[in-house]
């Protein structure tokens, strides 16, 4: 199923490429997300290593645009019943973006890749929270992550997409992840993966349609492969492997204050000047075999429903980004297939609160993950919900250079008594 869906797209993008009128040379349509999202655009960034003698500026004249980034996040366990305190992790990303259209005169298409190598311990694991402590810890490995081919209609108001991509960048992700360090906020819903939804770095093959029939409405809807155990399938990422239910994401959002066909699935500095929100409503369904407490057979079919808003609340000028923005998220999912059945998260972001020169903001963000009664052991006290919270301050300290600094609490730590206290910062560099 899921390679036949990839080849309609192929078929319907080499039928209808024709119709596509020219347009101008456009900007990359998406980036990495989440941690490794770029707080500036880019034309405000800057790179360590220089403009490489003009090469750079050179590259991207003719549609070649290259990224190497740096991100860590260096956490230490002030309080809580473990003995380890501090667990850094590490992760380089590479990547190149084609603009065809300038390379080939492939009207409104652009081809991405970004490979990653990334190494260190996992807080989240060793404390055994459910609300990981950084967005960005999973695996050790060094593999290609992402990589698709995607096509533009309409000045963007159709969007066709193939190749190998995490569902988890796009559906479930948070619109102001880059603003938070943990991983509810920080990146994508906590418990998305109780649908065994694709995520990064193990990408899988995937295809997806997204449809802006509105000024500030969009549809999409995108097949994967959810693989239950990606990265021992494909230890490098370079071969696709289709293993794994042929499962979709679906999402229709409303976005007041910029065009639906402009809107990505993290933002940055320019997307969030004026009143700018994002509403979304999602549904991930993987049609494989599922077991789960109190079910005499594994049942086909499991499901995970998820409710986002993100709104700017208040602005110093209407059209700039200096104020507040907010956010708030809910998911819910079968509790008799899934222990982690739903999660909440809410947030608030000050942009510029500082008078410097240079970009900033400070956040605070709530999470809290539900445990189903069902997976209960008999003779084991209830769960509670794990709440934590999260303050941080962000300093772009210069457009290559960035700090995180971050204080994190946590109450019933993995749905018991415990509680752990996290002090942590997170670094971005870009080469």
């Amino acid at each position: 199923m899921l390679i036949r869906k990839i080849s309609v797209s192929a078929v319907l993008f080499a039928s209808i490429q024709w119709m596509t009128p020219h347009s101008p040379a456009q900007e990359i349509p998406e980036m990495p997300g989440g941690p490794d999202r770029h707080e500036l655009t880019v034309q405000a960034q800057s790179h360590l290593l220089g403009d490489w003698g003009g090469l750079r500026s050179e590259l991207q004249e003719r549609g070649v645009t290259f990224d190497l980034q740096y991100v860590g996040d260096h956490l230490w366990n002030i309080e809580s019943e473990k003995k380890l305190r501090l667990a850094s992790w590490n992760r380089f990303r590479g990547t190149v973006d084609l603009n065809l259209d300038t390379l080939t005169h492939w009207h409104e298409t652009t081809f991405h890749a970004t490979a990653v190598w990334q190494t260190g311990d996992n807080l989240g694991q060793y404390l055994g929270l459910l609300a990981d402590p950084s967005g960005m810890a999973s695996a050790n490995t060094f593999r290609l992550d992402s990589w698709w081919i995607e096509k533009r209609f309409w000045d963007g108001r159709l969007e066709m997409r193939a190749g190998q991509f995490a569902a988890q960048d796009f559906y479930g992700a948070q619109h102001y992840a880059a603003s938070f360090i943990f991983e509810p906020i920080g990146y994508a819903l906590g418990n998305l993966g109780t649908t065994y939804e694709s995520y990064d770095p193990p990408s899988t093959p995937a295809a997806e349609l997204r449809v802006a029939p509105l000024k500030y409405l969009y549809v999409k809807s995108m097949v994967f492969a959810a693989d239950r155990i990606p990265y021992a399938h494909n230890l490098t990422g370079l071969v696709p492997q289709f293993k794994g239910a042929a499962s979709s994401a679906s999402e229709i959002g409303f976005s007041p204050g910029q065009k639906a066909s402009d809107v990505h699935a993290f933002d940055n500095v320019d997307s969030r000047r004026g009143y700018s929100g994002l509403y979304q409503f999602g549904t991930v369904y993987n049609p494989g075999k599922f077991s789960g407490q109190g079910l005499s057979v594994p049942r086909s079919g499991d499901y995970l429903l998820y409710w986002m808003a993100n709104q700017a609340v208040w602005r110093v000028e209407r059209t700039q980004s200096k104020g507040l923005d907010a956010t708030a998220s809910y998911d819910w999912s079968p509790a008799d297939v899934n222990q982690n059945d739903r999660e909440f998260t809410a947030g608030l972001r000050y942009n510029e609160p500082f008078p410097f020169t240079f970009h900033n903001t400070v956040s605070l963000g709530y999470v809290q993950n539900h445990l189903s009664p069902n997976f209960r052991i008999a003779s084991a006290l209830p769960f509670k919900d794990e709440r934590g919270v999260e303050l941080n301050t962000l300093l772009h300290v210069t457009p290559s250079l960035m700090a995180q600094p971050v204080l994190q609490y946590f109450a019933n730590a993995g749905g018991g008594g415990s509680r752990a206290v996290v002090l942590g910062l997170r670094t971005k560099i870009d080469f």
